[in-house]
């Protein structure tokens, strides 16, 4: 079986758009692929956290892959800085990366709007470079993104190639599954921008932490199109994105779903809509609640040790093919 690798940052609320349009994809995709599934946590720190806060959504994020599915007896699940590796690679290929083509990542140029480039961290400019050590590392076929991270999936490419070029075959070059449409969940605020679990705006998403109640109120006051009719259409975009979710939180098709709410309004839909997610929350939110602490921490250090011993095969590799002492 190729591999595949793929992660989540464990900050910020995550939301119903991270599981649709990630971890909802990844439970197919652990029966086809051997699968690597991290929490991210060196990259969560190229924006400030709180420590005590960052352990906490770790061990978080964690439960929420088991809750939703993940089996660590088909896929490996653990704690990016639990290897070592990631850290030593991302700094070998740092050495190869070009402040060119750092400079072209189009996240970068976002984030750093916000606080001018002179004061925006150098991790938050070289994280891309990490990022292709995490899927290198593990020899990665397959890399699941979305359309906005295609861009970090060819700088590994790039790198691999350079590398490889440079001090022999050593890397797989990765190649981006990209994920369907249907799987892009919009905010609620705003059809024209994704679902972010760092929204200004609790109103953009739906936490998968959110009460029934939480849920209610926020779908009710989710924006919706001109018209009344209960059509999939791309002038409707705020609507069509509501009709994603239920799709893909029912199992209904688009045309079950125009053909249940004609006429009706946005009303009734929204009402169905928002009962649609609190029963699928609910048993979720169960499942996490009943992984304890000690539970997900064992699960993360065999995860760990399975990481690792690839790790570090990968790494003497590497250290061989640079020139260090062994």
């Amino acid at each position: 079986m190729k591999r595949l690798f793929s992660g989540i940052q464990p900050s910020g609320n995550l939301h119903l758009g991270n599981y649709l349009g990630a971890i909802k994809q990844w439970l197919v995709l652990q029966d086809e692929y051997e699968a690597m599934f991290c929490v991210v946590d060196m990259h969560a720190i190229t924006a400030p956290q709180d420590p005590a806060e960052l352990r906490r959504k770790t061990i978080e994020i964690a439960k929420i892959y088991l809750a939703s599915g993940i089996d660590p007896e088909k896929s490996t699940l653990f704690v990016q800085s639990h290897v070592s590796g990631h850290a030593e690679l991302g700094w070998i290929l740092n050495t190869i990366a070009t402040m060119g083509e750092l400079g072209r990542m189009t996240q970068f140029k976002n984030k750093s709007q916000k606080s001018g480039i002179d004061t925006s961290a150098v991790g938050l400019f070289d994280y891309p470079v990490l990022m292709a050590a995490d899927i290198l590392l593990y020899d990665t076929a397959v890399v699941p993104v979305g359309d906005d991270q295609k861009q970090h999936v060819e700088l590994t490419r790039d790198l691999a190639l350079r590398f490889n070029s440079r001090f022999g075959e050593t890397f797989v070059v990765p190649e981006p599954l990209i994920q369907r449409e249907g799987a892009r969940i919009m905010g609620l605020d705003d059809p024209t921008k994704k679902m972010s679990k760092s929204a200004a705006s609790e109103y953009n998403y739906i936490a998968l932490s959110d009460d029934a109640d939480t849920i209610r109120r926020k779908v009710k006051k989710a924006v919706t199109d001109s018209g009344s009719e209960i059509v999939y259409a791309d002038d409707k975009p705020a609507l069509k994105n509501l009709i994603n979710i239920y799709t893909l939180l029912s199992g209904k098709k688009v045309d079950e779903v125009e053909a249940m709410y004609q006429g009706k309004g946005y009303g009734d839909f929204k009402a169905d809509l928002a009962e649609v997610i609190v029963g699928f929350l609910v048993p979720f939110q169960e499942r996490m609640a009943a992984i304890s602490d000690d539970e997900m921490l064992a699960v993360l250090r065999t995860g760990a040790e399975k990481a690792n011993a690839l790790a570090k095969e990968k790494i003497e590799s590497v250290y061989g093919k640079v020139g260090f002492v062994r």
